[in-house]
């Protein structure tokens, strides 16, 4: 077993809709994969019980060769995983210093300084979330996802609504995650720099998801170009 993450068979219903009909996934150390699909295809909710906010009910969620049927957050993050949602992941109430601190204090290393000089954050650490643009806000999130230094990262939407150049910074940090050793998921619209950071790609469509392998095979998968890229790379 190579594999660090996976969501194995996983199934999701409200009623009568069948939101998630089968939908796997498996992440590996040192590799980012990419969960694309449409608004409304399953991503979300594949998401959310990957992390324990929410049940399936079927199929089972593996982390470190440990079987999880009904996952929670904060036992998987005590194992090593670190979920960086869409957005609120930072306290509007507190300074970014005091939360990089608190990290810092509580897991104690190197790389959330490297991180922040990285990142560009010093001379935004005494304001709050609340004061930061989208693209500072999200720099900031992958300077505590460095501070707890993860084994795997699960990050819904991280380039969604920020600037290009801020979209290159958290790409390259995303790279650089990956090249410590961390297993990364990513979700987002932004086909091309998605593709230029990613080692494979998992197409959602209708509930269900395809392996569709490194990035250059899924741009040669007719069906995929055809349903969801449409002229999203013209």
């Amino acid at each position: 077993m190579s594999w660090l993450f996976a969501a194995e068979s996983v199934t999701k219903a409200y009623g009568e809709r069948q939101v998630l009909k089968v939908a796997s996934l498996w992440l590996e150390k040192g590799r980012i994969s990419a969960l694309l699909g449409r608004n409304g295809s399953g991503k979300s909710t594949l998401l959310r019980i990957a992390t324990g906010q929410l049940s399936a009910d079927q199929g089972a969620i593996h982390f470190r060769g440990v079987v999880y049927e009904r996952p929670r957050l904060r036992t998987l993050a005590a194992q090593g995983l670190f979920y960086l949602p869409d957005s609120g992941l930072l306290s509007r109430r507190l300074p970014l210093e005091e939360q990089l601190d608190a990290v810092r204090w509580r897991f104690g290393n190197g790389a959330l300084d490297n991180a922040i000089s990285r990142l560009h954050l010093g001379n935004l650490l005494g304001q709050n979330a609340d004061e930061l643009s989208g693209g500072e806000r999200r720099r900031a999130e992958l300077a505590l996802a460095w501070g707890r230094q993860p084994l795997c990262l699960l990050a819904d939407e991280p380039l969604a609504g920020i600037q290009p150049g801020d979209r290159e910074i958290v790409g390259e940090e995303l790279r650089q995650l990956a090249a410590a050793g961390c297993a990364i998921l990513v979700t987002g619209h932004e086909v091309r720099e998605i593709l230029t950071i990613t080692h494979e790609v998992v197409w959602m469509t209708a509930g269900t998801t395809h392996g569709l392998g490194a990035p250059d095979d899924a741009l040669r998968h007719q069906q995929f170009r055809r349903e969801y890229l449409g002229r999203s790379l013209e």
